[in-house]
């Protein structure tokens, strides 16, 4: 038989993550679906001019110009296809191609495996909240029930280290740390010894800000890539990119640099809650193909969620599920 109050939990942590991403996605929703129902109200047809608005009312919410081009190419052949001619179904349209980019670019596949050690690093340029995604994350793992160790690995800024043995606090979980200037490299081997010692489950890598042109600095993160995959097999198993959600287009510009550069295999978006610019979502699952992994939805350690394709769109789009 089944587990009524279970159903009862799962359906009440959905309609909470629902919720939570309303509240973060609301100026978005002002600036793209509100604008768009506007534009609707009171038109007779679908024309040319028509979709020119809704094309400029997706690049002003930074879906990004290529992804809006095809957004609305697909959006035209249902209409043609399907004889679309009532408004009101534009909408729908648009919401199912925006979603479908959605799912096709953001799969998710892991959060980390229970067994053995798990490696992440935490990469990104300066200024997109690495640090404390880092104590974010590790909040969530530690509330889950994993034995979580934090690598502070930005040796370069003394204040990096104060603030994630801070987030260490909150979170529950230990930070291994070293003078400041040391090498990220030894900082990262420490941390891994300590973290077989203790038994952890997860071993987070907080990285210093770096530019994918920094030969230097690159080079330093293949060199803890290496060390990494050399103490623990098949290490890192995920590195994470963060790309702050405010910077629109120059965050997915951003990304496709790094990506380039080091293999990245989800992102993390923080400051979701303080943009209207939350179409870089569909900008970054489509011109990127790197699963969002998680988004940043408020300042609270447990304010990074992770990322849902159905809750982002239906949060945009009056609530529709």
């Amino acid at each position: 038989m089944g587990n009524p109050a279970g159903a009862s939990d799962d359906r009440q942590s959905r309609d909470g993550l629902l919720g939570r991403f309303k509240a973060a996605v609301s100026s978005t929703r002002r600036h793209l679906v509100a604008r768009m129902e506007e534009v609707l109200q009171g038109r007779k047809t679908i024309d040319p001019e028509l979709l020119e608005e809704i094309e400029e009312i997706l690049v002003g919410a930074d879906v990004g110009i290529n992804t809006t081009t095809v957004v609305l190419d697909r959006v035209r052949d249902r209409v043609e296809r399907n004889r679309i001619d009532d408004v009101g179904k534009l909408k729908s349209c648009i919401r199912s191609e925006l979603l479908d980019i959605l799912q096709a670019g953001s799969t998710r596949e892991e959060d980390p495996a229970s067994s053995g050690l798990q490696v992440l690093l935490v990469v990104g340029v300066n200024g997109v909240g690495k640090t404390t995604t880092a104590g974010k994350l590790a909040g969530l793992w530690v509330r889950e029930g994993r034995k979580v160790l934090v690598c502070a690995a930005d040796t370069f800024r003394a204040a990096a280290v104060e603030q994630l043995e801070a987030w260490g606090k909150r979170a529950g979980a230990q930070v291994i740390r070293q003078q400041a200037g040391s090498d990220p490299a030894a900082v990262l081997f420490d941390a891994i010894h300590a973290a077989k010692a203790r038994q952890a489950d997860i071993l987070i890598v907080d990285t210093a800000g770096r530019l994918h042109t920094k030969n230097n600095l690159m080079a330093e993160l293949e060199k803890m890539k290496r060390i990494a995959a050399r103490e623990v097999p098949g290490a890192p198993q995920q590195i994470l990119l963060v790309v702050d959600a405010t910077t629109g287009q120059n965050g997915v510009v951003q990304a496709r640099e790094f990506t380039r550069s080091t293999g990245v295999s989800g992102i993390v978006l923080t400051k979701l809650d303080g943009t209207a610019k939350g179409g870089v979502v569909i900008g970054i699952a489509r011109d990127l193909g790197i699963p969002i992994r998680y988004v940043g939805v408020g300042e609270r350690i447990e304010d990074l969620v992770p990322f849902s394709a159905e809750h982002f769109i239906a949060s945009l789009f009056d609530g529709e599920t």
